[in-house]
This record gives C-alpha cells, structure tokens and sequence, in this order.
C-alpha cells in the first residue's frame, strides 16, 4: 500500500458501509420491490392451497377432515358429514373407533407427506426470494465495491478483502434491511446477558494499525517506556456481562510497529532490565515477523473470547544505546547479541570548541527551548553555557556531548529567569543555577570546610615548614566532587627500610597510590645515589586521612615534602600542590583540577586572601582549566597564584625560593641547592650506615 493509503481505504470502507446500507434500505423499501416479492408469496400460498385441497380429498376417503393450524396440520373423524371431537369420539361404539383408528395411520403418512412438500415448496419459494434480493443488491453492491477496487487495483490483498465483502454483504442481505425496533418489555429490570443482534457490517471497518500519512521518510522511533505491550502491541479487551471479548478493531500497535520499514532507537539499560522484553526482541529480530499475543492477567476470572492475528513481516533497523560495560557483558555472556547487533559504534564525550560546533550547541540550545515551551536566552546566557560545556569537558579547548546535563542547567535557569520576570534567559540566571545547584549538595563540602575553620582538621596555609606540603584531592559524594586540601608530612631519618607509605602499611593505600610511591624511590636513586648507596628511611602520611587515598595525583606533592625534609629547607604553606611524577622527574597530568584549585581558594578566602596563596598543577593541565568568575579575578588582581611546572626542579623553586640545582660535568650539585642540601643529608645517612 503507498504512503498515506490506509487512512484514505479505512474512509473509504466507513463510507461504504453507510452507502450500502443506505441503498439496500431504500431499494427493498420501494413498491416495486414489494409487489414482486408479495407474487412470490402468493405463488407459495396457491401451491399450499392445492397440496391441502388434494390431501383434504384423499383423507375424506378414509373418513377424515384435515385442518390446518399454526402449530401443524391435524385430522378429525367424520361422523354422518359432520366433524366430531374427540369426547364425542369417545363415545362411540368400540368397534368403530377400532374402524377409525387403523385408517388414522394410512391419513398420518399422507399428512406427513404433504407436509414434506409443502416445506420443500417453502424453502423454494424463500431461496427464489432471496436470489430474487441477491440480483437486486448485487447491482447496488457493485456500483459502490467497483468504484473502491478500481481505486486500489494494484493491491492484490484489498481486492481479494472487497470480493469477500461483496460475498458476505450478499449473503446477509435481510441484515442490512432495517426493522422495526422492538419495545422493551423488561423495562426497570437489571440487564441480563443478552445474544447481541447480527451486524456483519463490523467485519467491514478497517483498523488503521499505523498511520504513516504525516510520515515523511523511514520513521525513527524514540520512547521512554520499554513495557512489554509499548514494545510489541497489545489485544484489547471489554467486559460484556462478565466475559472479555475483543476483535480486531481493539488490536493497538506498539512501537516496533510504528518503527517497522525504519528506525528505532532503544536505551540498551533500560530494555535490559525487561528480560522478557529483550528475548522478544531477539526472537522478533531472528524470525523477521512480529506477533501480538494475548498477555492478558492469568489471574482473571472472567472468560476470554480471544484471537489470534496473524503474523506481520518485521524490517527495520535496532539502535542500541549504552555504555562499554553493557557491550562487552552482552559480547560476552550472550551468543545471539555478535550476531542481531553487528554495527559498533563508538560516541565521543566532548568535540572540538570551534567555531562551527559552538553554532551547532546554539542551535541545540534554541531547539531545546522551543521544544520546551522555555524562555529564549540571550547571547550572554549562550556563552555561559559554552562555557560550562567546556568545564564538563574538562578541557577549555573542547565541548562536552552531554546534553542531558546541558539541557537540566537550561531547563532550570528558564524557571529563574520567569521567578525574575524576565523575558529572556542572561548569564546571571545561568551563573545562578550553577550556584544554586552546587548549594544543594554540597553539605559534605560545607562540613569539610567547618572542620578546617574549626582547626579540627588541621590545614596550614601561611608560613614556611619542613617537610610539610598541603596536597590536592578531590572527593565524591554521589554526583558530585569537591577538591580539599590535605596536609603531607614527611620524616626521613637513617636506616635502610627505604620510602614507607603509611597508608599502604594499614591498608588505605590504592595501587595507583602505592605505585607513585616506588617511583620516589626510582627519583631518588637515579638523581643523587649514582656515587653512594641509597641508605633511607622515609615515612610518608596523608594526615587526618582515614577513608583511604588512590591514585597518583599527590606523587610529586609528596616528593616535594620529602626533599624538603631531606634538605631542611622549608616549604611555602600557601601554596598547595597537584600532580603525578615520573622516575624521570617530569611532571604529569592529573584529573579534578578545577575542583582541586576551586577547593583550596575557598579555604585561602575564608582565611583572607594576602597575595601569597595559591595551587601548582601540572603545566598540561593548563587546557583543562575553567574556573569561577571569583578565581580569575582574584588571579588577575594578584590575590591568588596558579603555577604551571613541568619538572620537579621547577616546582621546588616554586615553593622553597632556592634553586633547584643542576650537576654540572662532575656531577656536583651547586653548593646552597635543594638538591645539593639533600644529596650531602644522604651522603651522612651513608656514611652512618657503613659505620654500623
């Protein structure tokens, strides 16, 4: 069927059936019709007549009268020309009942004859009559069923549906012939089940399944709702005095129905956790066909009267979103998912911050409040926005691709814009949703920062000291992280034990975190014990720190520390610090650094800012910063630092004011650098070593 035609046949079809049935009425209502049919009667009624007359003759011979009434035909004995009942019949002489009783069985079968022909002369005269209403229909049927086929000659299946109409509206005739409404005599009695009148005109709605006519291509379908009667259809009941019927007109598509010659598109997630629903949908993918079953309650009671459509041809394309994890468990626990699924595709998190893809973000801004019904934003409120992508990115030269974040941050700053009744949606009511959204949640932020304030966990960030460094990190609750600083210590002393990390000792100490530590010791062994052996004893603590520490973001922070315990020189407190190490001295990457400066500015603030705080990140993380307003301009104004350093050499500088120190040809650190400083305390530890 083309495009659009089964709405335009189901017209059709509705309007066929109000035409039939109003043309049969009209031409089996006319005189002509009456007359013809009152010849066919009365032919009926004369040959009755004679097959009487002739009966009534032969019985006579036997001393008989046969009437007629309307429960049959029966006999009476005649006595001197006159009929007698039967207590009269009674009276009579023994032998003559015995006379009138053995004729009775000879007039009987001539009775049970007659009456044989007249019902075969009826049951003529009723097919003449119906034949006779056939030809008379057909020519009104056809008039209307003809124009229908020659509309949609092309469809096989609907001539072949038209040719049974015509077959069935023929053969149903009188049905179509209204009669005259009877009058309710159980009038103010409670209804009773009831056999419903005939009316094979229902058989001739078409139930438009899918309606494609607003459709323009393959359609490609979306829900949220992954029941199993959404997915695959459903039959339909009703009550009718206790029992559920249904026929085919309560049949409702489900959305691989609506989807079937296109599209549609599934959150992996959610049809997962429908077992039944994703067998089906293998099983419907395997066989290429759809079938609706009955899946009515079990439980019910009430009798079913139900059916079974027949089968729908499947095709279509199955688009599965979800994440990696889903993928490989589904690769590897179920056999049929390699073999329905075969396409992967890969979506990135975030796309170039260019020109063109801050154009499409726009747009995607514009649909989204039209889509919504929300308030437009300006070209302020944009920016914002992109700025924000960028943050969720985690890179300032990219945006993020997660829209469902963008479209809350949106959705929300449009409820603040309409508070403020404002027309348009600025950067103010976008700032002020950031805000807001971080002060619903952030109790455990706020407890974090009481208890510093509070000196209960204790956080220097003014002065200089020994072995001492406040590292970054940054914690999760739930969906959302907050970075905090922690206070490192360090203690070194002679012995052999090496570095030992006071975290993995009792267990608090990840992998990644425990692997950042050897790497000290590889620093350590290659820069300044090329001419003496390594003799150490270093003690490593995240202070105050009891839920366990991972990762090796604090690798060089704690580095810092232990040169500066080594070398006795003195550590900048206000000046907190991030990042990973190498066995190479080179600094790494880290993740979280907004947070991690973010957190360590609000401690800095809360204690007053004096130009002499500020946070040393990894010289590559540069791309990913995207901080508050309040940061840049206290950055700007001098009142908070952000160092960049790629070497630990720098970073020492950074935070002591000494020079690092470089060997020279010798291999001879300068006299009066850190590392001079650390290389002679390793060079006595030796020394004392060998002496033992």
């Amino acid at each position: 069927m083309l495009h659009g035609q089964g709405k335009e046949f189901k017209e059709d079809m509705e309007q066929f059936v109000k035409d039939v049935k109003a043309d049969i009425n009209k031409t089996f209502s006319n005189e002509d019709f009456e007359k013809e049919k009152t010849l066919i009667k009365q032919e009926f009624e004369q040959k009755r007549s004679i097959l009487l007359d002739n009966l009534n003759k032969e019985s006579m011979k036997y001393g008989f009268q046969v009437k007629t009434a309307q429960n049959g035909i029966y006999m009476m004995p005649v006595i001197d020309g006159k009929t007698i009942e039967e207590e009269e019949f009674e009276k009579l002489d023994e032998n003559i009942k015995k006379e009138f009783e053995s004729k009775s069985n000879i007039v009987q079968e001539q009775i049970i004859s007659a009456i044989s022909e007249i019902k075969a002369i009826e049951k003529a005269s009723d097919k003449k009559i119906e034949e006779w209403q056939a030809n008379v229909a057909l020519l009104t049927i056809n008039a209307h069923i003809n124009y229908i086929k020659a509309k949609y000659k092309r469809n096989k299946i609907i001539n072949k549906f038209l040719d049974n109409v015509k077959k069935d509206v023929l053969k149903n005739v009188q049905l179509f012939i209204e009669q005259p409404a009877c009058q309710n005599t159980n009038a103010g009695q409670p209804a009773a089940p009831r056999q419903e009148p005939k009316q094979p005109w229902l058989n001739y709605r078409v139930n438009l399944f899918i309606d494609n006519s607003e459709t323009e291509g393959s359609p490609v379908i979306m829900d949220s709702n992954y029941s199993y009667h959404n997915l695959f259809g459903k039959l339909e009941y009703e009550n009718y005095y206790g029992a559920l019927k249904t026929d085919y007109t309560m049949l409702q598509p489900g959305l691989l129905h609506k989807a079937n010659g296109g599209y549609i598109i599934l959150q992996a997630k959610d049809l997962l956790a429908n077992s039944l629903c994703y067998d089906a949908l293998k099983k419907a993918l395997r066989i290429k066909e759809l079938n609706i079953e009955n899946a009515v309650d079990q439980r019910s009671s009430m009798v079913m009267v139900s059916l079974k459509p027949q089968p729908i041809p499947l095709d279509l394309k199955v688009i599965l979103i979800g994440s990696s994890n889903i993928y490989h468990t589904l690769l590897a626990m179920d056999s049929d998912f390699k073999k329905l699924f075969k396409i992967k595709v890969e979506f990135e998190d975030d796309a170039p911050k260019n020109e063109d893809n801050i154009m499409k973000l726009a747009r995607f801004i514009h649909g989204f409040c039209e889509q919504e019904e929300l308030l437009p934003l300006d070209k302020s409120a944009v920016a914002k926005i992109v700025e924000y992508s960028s943050k969720l990115a985690n890179d300032k030269k990219k945006l993020s691709t997660r829209f469902n974040d963008l479209s809350e941050i949106i959705a929300e700053a449009c409820t603040w814009a309409k508070l403020g009744k404002s027309k348009v949606v600025t950067a103010e009511y976008v700032q002020k949703t950031l805000d807001e959204r971080i002060d619903r949640i952030r109790k455990y932020d706020s407890k974090y920062t009481e208890m510093i304030r509070d000196n209960t966990l204790l956080i220097s960030t003014s002065g200089f000291k020994v072995g001492q460094i406040n590292g970054l990190t940054v914690m999760t609750i739930g969906d959302y992280s907050f970075g905090k600083p922690s206070k490192i210590t360090v203690n070194t002393y002679t012995g052999k034990s090496g570095i030992i990390n006071i975290e993995r000792e009792v267990e608090l100490s990840g992998s990644s975190h425990s692997k950042g530590i050897y790497i000290l010791s590889g620093y350590l062994g290659e820069m300044f014990a090329q001419d003496i052996p390594l003799s150490l004893t270093a003690s490593i603590c995240f202070e105050q720190l009891y839920n366990g520490v991972d990762g090796d973001s604090a690798s060089s922070t704690e580095l810092y520390a232990l040169l500066s315990s080594l070398s006795g020189v003195p550590i900048n407190q206000g000046i907190a610090v991030t990042g990973s190490v190498n066995q190479k001295g080179e600094i790494q990457p880290i993740g979280g650094v907004n947070e991690k400066i973010e957190g360590f500015y609000q401690i800095c603030k809360m204690r007053g800012l004096d130009g002499s705080h500020g946070v040393m990140i990894p010289v590559q993380n540069i791309e990913n910063l995207s901080l508050a307003d309040e940061i840049v301009d206290a950055v700007k104004k001098g009142d908070f630092h952000i160092y960049a350093v790629s070497s630990i050499e720098e970073g020492i500088e950074v935070l002591t004011g000494v020079p690092a120190g470089k060997k020279d040809k010798f291999g001879h650190f300068p006299a009066g650098t850190v590392n001079y400083m650390v290389y002679e305390k390793l060079k006595k530890y030796a020394e004392v070593s060998n002496k033992k």
